[in-house]
């Protein structure tokens, strides 16, 4: 089985390097909390004190980290990956950055004669601990091929979208839709709850009714139990909706919804409620109507 080095232990990244220690492959692990690591030692991995000694000797490195500087540190900085990175190897990146970061990197890669594949995922926290993620995957097919085992042991499903880059669009295009589809329930749920309609009763409606969607099935009960525990941040959601903004900015495609929700996911930062689940965002309509979704009069 192939070596792998894994770096980024977060909310995806620690059930991902779990999944591949369970199904046997040899994983070394590094986050830059340390502490984050002693789980998956407890399971079986190796610990690593950098990036560069993660990626030292490994046949695959998968990042999973939260932001383009971060992206910038575990490559490019003093005890980097390319410092380690040999000819054959593959990298895989599966954070969601911006795409012209995704081409610098598989250039910088690809100049030592390595392999690189930008794969960001959907699906959220529960996806990654179940091992049923949607990779989207930008790179050389043949690259791909090589390493499919790998992303099937941590997803259901992978999408090879074109060349590198492609991936980190498709996630910045899916993630646009996905901060759209979340307001667009906490704008219906607020219409209702204000109405006086019961909140189960809406909810049961819209996931019979042509308003369904992913959001109303995976946010839906969270928002009216008011359980914003974090499968997917707000915070997170922001940086990908600025980074989409960005792109469209850059490509001068119009994209009013995602400017407006990119205004309404700051606002729920601003609040407050950024290390909380993506569909805390529900609260500002809370606090415009004066009322949880749930019933409850807000103080």
């Amino acid at each position: 089985m192939q070596k792998i080095g894994f770096i980024g232990l977060g909310t995806m990244g620690a059930p991902m390097a779990s999944n591949l220690l369970k199904k046997g492959y040899q994983v070394t692990v590094y986050n830059r909390t340390a502490s984050k690591c002693e789980p998956l030692i407890a399971e079986g991995a190796s610990s690593a004190a950098t990036p560069r000694e993660a990626a030292a000797g490994r046949d695959v490195v998968i990042t999973m980290v939260s932001n383009d500087d971060s992206i910038r540190e575990v490559f490019y900085g003093e005890d980097g990956v390319l410092g380690s990175l040999q000819a054959g190897m593959t990298v895989i990146d599966s954070s969601t950055i911006s795409p012209g970061l995704v081409k610098e990197v598989a250039a910088s890669v690809s100049e030592l004669g390595a392999h690189f594949l930008d794969a960001p995922v959907t699906g959220s926290k529960p996806a990654a601990i179940e091992g049923t993620l949607v990779f989207m995957v930008g790179g050389e097919a043949s690259v791909l091929e090589n390493v499919s085992d790998i992303l099937n042991t941590l997803g259901k499903k992978i999408i090879h979208m074109g060349p590198n880059g492609s991936g980190s669009v498709a996630k910045l295009a899916h993630n646009t839709m996905v901060g759209i589809n979340n307001l667009a329930l906490a704008e219906g749920f607020a219409i209702a709850a204000k109405s006086g309609i019961p909140a189960d009763s809406f909810l049961e409606l819209v996931q019979l009714g042509s308003a369904g969607s992913k959001a109303a099935d995976l946010k839906g009960r969270k928002i009216i139990e008011a359980d914003f525990s974090n499968q997917f941040s707000l915070a997170l959601m922001l940086k990908d909706l600025k980074l989409a903004s960005s792109l469209t900015d850059a490509s001068g495609i119009p994209s009013p919804m995602l400017n407006m929700a990119k205004s309404l996911f700051q606002a729920g930062q601003t609040q407050g409620y950024g290390d909380e689940d993506l569909s805390a965002v529900v609260k500002c309509y809370e606090a415009w109507i004066g009322q949880t979704i749930g019933g409850k009069p807000l103080d």
